[in-house]
C-alpha cells in the first residue's frame, strides 16, 4: 500500500491550497478527487469575488491553476473516489475504488453541495438564471428582478444583499414567518424593494435559453402566480459531503465536521478544511484559507510525531 505524509480528500480550493502548502513544506502529498479539479468552483462560469482578478476569472481556469501550483511543488493528484476511511490509528488508511493509501495525516476537504429544489431543468439552468450563492453571482443581476427561495438566515442575508443591487426582490417562503430573527424582517421591509410571498413554494422554472421567470403556488390555497425574473437564488440549505465520516469524526446535527479555526477534528492527525467544516461563511477564499491552516497544522502535527 503506497504511503504519504499527507493525504487530502477533495480537489476544491481548500484541498489544492492544502496540497500547495504541504508540498512546499517538503511533505509527500496525495490529493484524491472523485470527479475533476475545482469542486463547485470548477463548474462556475465566472468568479468575480476572488482577489487578484480584476476582470474575474473562469472557475475551471482557476481550478486548473490551483492544481498546477500544487503539483509544481510535487503534490500528486489521483482522480479516484474514496470508498472507506480508517482514521483512528496513528497510520490512517484511505480506500478508493482502485487502491488503498496510507498517511500519518489526513486533511478532509470534501466540501458541501447546495440543497436543490428538485425542479425540472434546475441543474440545466444553473449558471443561466439559477444560482445558490448571492454573494457570488448577485452582480450579474444588477438592476434586474430576482427571486430568493428560503426563510432562514442565509435567505434573509441574500435578500438584503440583492436588494442593494437588483430591481425587485421576491422572497418566497413556505411558511407565514421567517425562521430568521424578526429584526431581519424589519430590515427587509425597510429596503423598499423586497416583496414577501408567504406560504408559497416554487413550482416551475420558466426559461428560453436562460431563466425568464418562476411559477409559484400557495401551499394553503393552491393559488398560482407567475413572476417575471431574471434570476432565482436558492437558499434552502447545504448538504455537507461527510457521509463517510460518520462514526469517526465528530459531526454536528447538520452533518458538518466540528473543527475550529485550527481545522483540527476530534481525531489526532485529521483536519477539516473548507465547506464541510462548521463556519459562518462558505466562499472560495475562506476555503483556501482553511486549506493553508490545515496544512500548517498537519505539518506541526507531523513534526511532533517525529520527535
Amino acid at each position: 500500500m503506497e504511503a504519504f505524509d499527507i493525504i487530502i480528500i477533495g480537489g476544491g480550493p481548500a484541498g489544492y491550497t492544502a496540497a500547495l502548502y504541504g508540498a512546499r513544506a517538503g511533505r509527500s502529498v496525495l490529493l484524491l478527487e472523485k470527479l475533476a479539479p475545482g469542486g463547485q468552483m470548477g463548474t462556475t462560469d465566472l468568479i468575480d469575488n476572488y482577489p487578484g482578478f480584476p476582470q474575474g476569472v473562469k472557475g475551471f481556469q482557476l481550478a486548473m491553476d490551483m492544481k498546477a501550483g500544487a503539483e509544481r511543488f510535487g503534490a500528486q493528484t489521483k482522480l479516484e473516489a474514496v470508498t472507506a476511511l480508517e482514521l483512528a490509528g496513528d497510520v490512517k488508511t484511505v480506500h478508493t475504488k482502485k487502491d488503498g493509501y496510507e498517511a500519518r495525516a489526513v486533511i478532509l476537504a470534501t466540501g458541501a453541495q447546495p440543497r436543490e429544489l428538485g425542479l425540472p431543468q434546475e441543474r440545466a439552468l444553473r449558471g443561466r438564471g439559477v444560482s445558490y450563492c448571492a454573494t457570488c453571482d448577485g452582480m450579474f443581476y444588477r438592476g434586474k428582478d430576482v427571486a430568493i427561495i428560503g426563510g432562514g438566515n442565509t435567505a434573509v442575508a441574500d435578500a438584503l444583499y440583492l436588494s442593494k443591487l437588483c430591481g425587485r426582490v421576491y422572497l418566497i417562503h413556505r411558511r407565514d414567518k421567517l425562521r430568521a430573527p424578526d429584526s431581519q424582517r424589519v430590515l427587509l421591509e425597510q429596503a423598499g424593494n423586497v416583496e414577501f410571498l408567504w406560504n408559497s413554494r416554487a413550482e416551475e422554472l420558466l426559461y428560453a435559453e436562460r431563466l425568464t421567470g418562476l411559477k409559484t403556488v400557495r401551499v394553503d390555497t393552491g393559488e398560482s402566480r407567475t413572476l417575471d425574473c431574471a434570476g432565482v437564488f436558492v437558499a434552502v440549505g447545504q448538504v455537507p459531503e461527510t457521509s463517510l465520516l460518520a462514526g469517526q469524526v465528530e459531526l454536528d446535527e447538520a452533518g458538518y465536521v466540528v473543527a475550529g479555526e485550527n481545522c483540527q477534528t476530534n481525531l489526532p492527525g485529521v483536519f477539516a478544511a473548507g465547506d464541510l467544516r462548521q463556519k459562518p461563511l462558505r466562499q472560495i477564499i475562506t476555503a483556501a484559507a482553511d486549506g493553508a491552516v490545515a496544512a500548517q497544522m498537519a505539518e506541526e502535527f507531523l513534526q511532533r510525531e517525529r520527535t
